[in-house]
């Protein structure tokens, strides 16, 4: 086999052209083997196999940098950089990430797992090569997908770098359009021509001759611009780069190794921003992922006969709860609008926009945006909804403070994928939201233990008027309720769900229930617990909570966030002059949190059943 032969890039630059197809289907089958057993981004990285063998055997990496935008796609770049004997580890504690990772190898020159980053991130590395001068120019190419082009870092980052005119390839790989008529023999013919060094030889000499020695030549330049412009504008869309300041070469297809390499040699010592723009298919090789790629963007483990997930649990997850409590409120309220980040079936609202198409919004991958959109339907009188990952709300901290709670707006945050998510690792943990969002004026920020309490909370939330943000985590929504009466949701108000004498646990959503049970086990061993679910994290009532822990010799807050400026912080200062019973907070450390599995990781930092146990018996 040839991938076996391949330990980096140098002996990849060995092979002769017409083996790397058969390299890409080794790739492809390697990577099907084990996202198959491990989950993970399986059809984004199959649509990029040829890119990643191209830019690679182009390229003197890594010397020369590649900046995978998002880095959904990055699965063959793992594999080709050394790292395919230990791409089994794939997502599994100690093992390979799932995205690029400056920690794991220097051909990741940065940790990328937010979208529209790399045009920015690839044009601060040339200019800072250029003011250092420190040896050869080493080029710098940022990888992103059409999807990064709907986020505004993105096109701050085209702007500036067509402006500073700097040497930088962006390549532009879209797979949501099909190869048609743009490449067609006339296309191909244009852009061979347009990238040949003999071409560009001569157009910068013709351009030299026209600037310095024919009179009036800067007009006939201009016009021979407007020419070359022309011609393209016709049979290549790449006009909207060629404005921005940006060469346009392309589109080209991704999969055809023996034009894009030539293709892409021919470019590299081009000056001045250029655009590579290579079309490509989702799943490819897998003909499920080719079928319903959206299925395979974050695929779990499944049967590679079938396509079919190995295993399914039997409780709806939050994710769940969520998008049918919604669907039944807009039935009764016409005001309900949904709004998604290009997220529609990863926050549940794509069951939304199948019943409610005219009230449900996907802006692309623009969190900002989405905010300050929200705010304006809302303004009109609507109650937007919008559904996001924990981790990408961090996007549009400043929207959330300028545009949504400084103007008091009814607005719904759903933070699905709060706390720990597991496999996505460092860049996707949930655990800053009850930090942030407590840090806002007027945020009200709540968090349900189960999927009745979900429900309810969806309710207050539509009908509460104010900016109010509902986090839930990604698992199985509890069915049970632990409560001694059922209490309707209102602002600020805790419940017991447990009464003792001894200690109080102060637990917020997904810890409620795993408090209840360690309570159970602390009471075998005669310790009295009291339990209380928080329900909100902010605002906090701490009259109700000063009169709880009263006569209590121990009191513990438990939250899956971090427990520096988070919920038990905060409580704890609350009730500061209220109570003399010290408060001793339990939760995540501020610190970026690595990937495996959730269970695994909620183990590991003692927020389980079996850890919370143990934590309060040590501190009494």
């Amino acid at each position: 086999m040839l991938l076996e032969k391949i330990n980096s890039p140098q002996e990849l630059r060995k092979l002769p052209l017409k083996d790397l197809p058969e390299l890409a289907q080794e790739i492809r089958r390697r990577i099907i083997e084990v996202v198959s057993r491990r989950g993970g981004h399986l059809a984004s990285s199959l649509g990029a196999v040829e890119l990643a063998i191209a830019l690679h055997y182009c390229l003197n990496t890594p010397d020369d940098i590649i900046i995978w935008d998002v880095g959904h796609q990055s699965y063959p770049h793992k594999i080709l950089t050394g790292r395919n004997k230990r791409f089994d580890t794939l997502r599994q504690k100690g093992g390979l990430s799932g995205f690029p990772c400056r920690n794991e190898s220097e051909f990741d020159a940065f940790t990328t797992g937010h979208s529209s980053t790399a045009i920015s991130l690839a044009l601060g590395v040339v200019c800072g090569r250029d003011i250092k001068g420190d040896g050869a120019p080493a080029k710098a190419v940022a990888v992103i997908g059409d999807g990064s082009l709907s986020g505004g870092p993105c096109f701050e980052g085209l702007n500036n770098a067509g402006h500073l005119g700097k040497d930088i390839i962006v390549v532009l790989n879209t797979n949501e359009l099909s190869i048609a008529p743009n490449v067609g023999a006339l296309s191909v013919y244009l852009n061979k021509i347009i990238s040949l060094p003999l071409y560009n030889r001569f157009r910068d000499s013709l351009e030299d001759f026209l600037k310095n020695r024919v009179k009036g030549g800067r007009r006939l330049l201009k016009l021979a611009d407007k020419l070359e412009e022309g011609i393209k504008g016709i049979f290549i869309p790449g006009a909207f780069f060629e404005e921005m300041g940006f060469r346009y070469f392309g589109p080209f297809d991704g999969h055809d190794l023996n034009t894009l390499i030539p293709a892409f040699k021919n470019i590299l010592n081009l000056k001045g921003p250029i655009v590579f723009h290579v079309i490509t298919k989702k799943g490819k090789g897998f003909k499920p992922a080719e079928d319903k790629p959206v299925n395979f963007h974050s695929a779990p483990p499944f049967d590679i006969a079938t396509g079919e997930p190995a295993k399914k649990s039997g409780l709806p997850n939050y994710t769940e709860v969520f998008s049918g409590k919604l669907i039944d409120i807009a039935g009764r309220n016409n005001r309900i609008v949904a709004i998604t980040a290009a997220m529609p079936e990863g926050t549940g609202l794509d069951r939304f926009r199948d019943k409610y198409p005219k009230r449900f919004f996907d802006v692309g991958i623009a969190e900002e945006h989405a905010v300050c959109f929200a705010a304006g339907l809302a303004k009109k009188g609507l109650i937007p909804v919008v559904a996001v990952y924990s981790t990408f709300l961090q996007r549009a901290f400043d929207q959330l403070i300028m545009d949504a709670a400084l103007q008091d707006l009814s607005i719904v945050f759903a933070l699905d994928r709060a706390g720990i998510v597991g496999g996505d690792g460092v860049t996707h943990q949930g655990i800053f939201d009850i930090s942030y969002l407590s840090s806002v004026p007027g945020m009200a920020v709540m968090a349900p233990k189960d999927a009745a309490e979900l429900e309810a909370m969806l309710e207050f939330a539509v009908g509460f008027g104010h900016p109010v943000a509902i986090r839930y985590p990604k698992s199985a929504a509890p069915a049970t309720r632990y409560a001694l009466e059922e209490k309707e949701i209102k602002l600020g108000m805790p419940e017991v769900v447990k009464q003792g004498r001894d200690v109080v646990i102060i637990a917020l959503g997904s810890m409620a229930a795993v408090s209840y049970e360690a309570a159970l086990d602390l009471e075998s061993s005669g310790v009295s617990v009291k339990v209380i679910n928080a329900r909100f994290a902010k605002p906090i009532n701490a009259e109700f909570y000063a009169g709880q822990i009263k006569g209590a010799a121990k009191v513990f807050t438990i939250e899956e966030g971090i427990a520096e400026g988070g919920f038990g912080a905060r409580l704890a200062r609350a009730i500061g002059g209220q109570s003399e019973c010290a408060v001793r907070n339990i939760g995540l450390p501020c610190e970026f949190i690595a990937h495996a599995g959730r269970e695994e990781l909620l183990a590991g930092f003692k927020l389980d059943k079996a850890g919370i146990t143990e934590q309060i018996r040590r501190y009494l």
